[in-house]
């Protein structure tokens, strides 16, 4: 009782974050051979010497330190060799980090060289145009400072290790430049772009199926195949620590290392004077335990790092392309107050159709939907669908096809893959569609195919389709076409994903559905803002229950 009465005086004394942002400006701070990035909220410290590393993750607002033990800011393996740039080795308990100890860990002999440090602004991602010019954007890019460490030879490899630091909420960000500067083509077989080794979130002596996590949250843009913050994150692990020998725990197996790292490859191929970039890490603090105001802090940063989330048109699902048909509903759309026009799955409408004909049709229907002052746009299926042996995904562990996420799955790096972004591509470009439904998305399927011209095998093949469709997201983005897409790609450009719902539940009695949608909207909305998320009235009879659904 006490620790809550000592708590909630502090919120009451001190300025709530989530009340007043303001005043919570991101900073970079320098003493002696120390840095810092903080803003009031949150504070990263680094030692630059013997070498480069994180001696420090603090959550300023109840002075509570998340860091236990010192790793490198990032390790590689590129040629087969491993690497890591920066890191400091012989901490002598990892269970704690003594500030004593510092000055008699000598840097880690895997580090590539450390050249220096220098300091920025937070800079945007993409390019980002409100859809169809219709909506305010939101502060883009964050607000925020920046600090890069840089690692390598003048001949060879450089590294960068890049992090920002944004006003107004305890979150910050990291990612890694690769670049070849050697006359050798260099094979990036794996990495790690973040690693902590946090304070654990439970101690306890026994095996447990599940642990509580460190009072830290951590995501990436590296996120797909889930409708959901938490299961929409291959890149994001709570892993053990087997040199943490002072832990509780008899097996050595609390999960208490927080690592980014790829789940396939990348086996990316780095050519002379070319750059890889890996994806970013967010990491955000929470002040106590209190689910509302945890799911307030992540709902807040998806709000600062994806403010297109918060687009929110009405939409109105046409199931013809019946000119008639169209524009009837079209006419009543407009005057009934909706703001986008969809020509839903079974319309007839197929994207992947890009002769002048098709494109004739649809244009047509854009300038009129325009005049009446409504938005317009169209469904396309992209991964829950067969094409062919040819192009569908391989799965590793047959070496056929089938077995994937969704059953079977073209590869987005067969040469139907590619010639498909193209088409659409083409489409929404010469139709000036403002929106895109991308059902199934990419969800994430590895391929074991070698003749697909898009990715060498199963290593590189996650990294390589999941460059193609982010890509293609951001080219959406910064054309102001709104993205609807079933999976978590709200941080690479997408503006909405499912609220969580059963689509057979929509063919209960009327009275049913209002009850099940109030149910799912409260559970949908602790993760995603109200915006974030789709929800339906159906119109029409949808997937059957008659006059008494609809």
């Amino acid at each position: 009782m006490l620790a809550m009465a000592v708590w909630a005086t502090m919120l009451q004394s001190s300025q709530d974050w989530l009340i007043n942002p303001t005043g919570f400006k991101a900073t970079i701070r320098k003493s002696g051979s120390r840095i810092s990035i903080e803003n009031g909220l949150i504070r990263r410290e680094f030692v630059l010497s013997p070498q480069v590393a994180t001696v420090s993750l603090k959550n300023l607002e109840n002075d509570e330190e998340l860091l236990r033990a010192v790793k490198p800011e990032a390790v590689l393996t590129i040629n087969g060799k491993e690497f890591t740039a920066g890191g400091l080795v012989g901490q002598p308990n990892r269970a704690f980090l003594n500030p004593d100890w510092l000055s008699k860990m000598p840097a880690d002999p895997r580090s590539l060289p450390y050249i220096g440090v220098s300091e920025g602004v937070s800079e945007k991602r993409f390019s980002y145009l409100p859809t169809g010019g219709r909506f305010k954007p939101g502060q883009w890019p964050p607000k925020g400072r920046s600090v890069t460490f840089s690692f390598g030879t003048d001949k060879g490899l450089k590294v960068e290790v890049h992090y920002e630091i944004y006003d107004g909420i305890p979150l910050l960000s990291k990612w890694l430049t690769i670049t070849n500067r050697g006359a050798e083509s260099l094979t990036l077989d794996k990495l790690i772009f973040e690693f902590v080794g946090a304070v654990e979130g439970q101690s306890l002596v026994g095996p447990r199926q599940s642990w509580k996590k460190p009072n830290l949250i951590a995501f990436s843009d590296y996120a797909f195949g889930g409708d959901s913050h938490d299961n929409a994150q291959p890149a994001v692990k709570w892993v053990t620590d087997p040199d943490y020998k002072t832990q509780v725990n008899y097996d050595l197996t609390t999960p208490c290392d927080l690592v980014s790292t790829l789940p396939y490859g990348p086996a990316a191929n780095i050519k002379p004077g070319q750059s890889f970039t890996s994806p970013r890490t967010f990491l955000a603090t929470h002040d106590g335990t209190n689910r509302e105001r945890e799911m307030l802090t992540v709902r807040k940063a998806y709000r600062t790092l994806a403010p297109w989330s918060q687009e929110n048109p009405l939409m109105l699902h046409l199931t013809s392309t019946n000119p008639q048909v169209v524009y009837k509903a079209m006419d009543q759309a407009a005057e009934c107050g909706f703001e986008l026009i969809i020509f839903s799955f079974g319309s007839g409408l197929n994207m992947e159709d890009a002769s002048e004909k098709n494109i004739a049709k649809f244009k047509e229907f854009t300038a009129y939907a325009h005049k009446k002052g409504l938005l317009v746009g169209g469904y396309s299926l992209l991964a829950s669908r067969r094409i062919s042996d040819e192009h569908d995904v391989i799965n590793p562990k047959t070496g056929k096809t089938g077995g994937s996420i969704f059953g079977n799955s073209p590869c987005l790096g067969s040469k139907w893959g590619i010639e498909y972004f193209e088409h659409v591509k083409k489409f929404l470009t010469e139709t000036g569609f403002d929106l895109l439904e991308h059902d199934g998305s990419y969800p994430g399927d590895p391929c074991a195919s070698t003749l697909h011209p898009g990715h060498k095998g199963l290593e590189d093949s996650q990294w390589t389709q999941f460059k193609q469709i982010t890509e293609f997201y951001a080219w959406c983005r910064g054309r102001g076409i709104y993205l609807n897409v079933p999976d978590w790609y709200f941080l690479k450009g997408s503006n909405k994903s499912g609220m969580g719902y059963r689509e057979t539940n929509w063919s209960l009695p009327r009275e049913e559905q209002v009850i099940h949608s109030r149910m799912n909207m409260f559970d949908g909305t602790w993760e995603k803002t109200p915006s974030m998320g789709w929800m339906m009235v159906p119109l029409v009879e949808y997937q059957g229950g008659g006059a008494a659904a609809t």
